[in-house]
């Protein structure tokens, strides 16, 4: 099947800029209060500098049943445009705690289908293998 070709316009400009998306060895786990959000064996880890690491988490290891989509959008001229939800146990606190690229440029298409939330919104543990 043909796909359309979808080039980050971030890196045709800035060709040095680096980004890196890799496996997690072990266990991230997503709260908020007592309820899990998500936890995944498969989460990757995207290091971008100057900003902080991120995991994100697979769709399929996430509880959309505690969140709600929302109408807010970011775009990101490296990454493509972010669909954000609610974390619903978290009340006001948990509005649009996650994200998500769900039609990444070409570069980035490691994070479609996953999901990375704002450590100030939800508590997100790591525990290596």
């Amino acid at each position: 099947m043909d796909q359309i070709a979808n080039p980050a316009p971030g890196f045709q400009r800035n060709p040095g800029k680096v980004i890196t998306i890799e496996p997690y060895d072990g266990t991230v786990t997503v709260r908020s209060g007592e309820t899990v959000i998500a936890s995944s064996t498969n989460a990757k880890l995207l290091t971008e500098s100057p900003y902080p690491s991120v995991f994100y988490i697979p769709f399929a290891d996430i509880d959309f049943g505690q969140l709600r989509k929302t109408e807010f959008s970011t775009h990101c001229p490296y990454k493509g445009d972010a669909s954000y939800w609610s974390v619903l146990p978290a009340a006001e606190v948990g509005k649009d705690a996650m994200w998500a690229y769900e039609q990444p440029f070409d570069e980035m298409v490691e994070i479609r289908d996953h999901g990375a939330f704002y450590a100030n919104k939800v508590t997100i543990e790591a525990a290596p293998d």
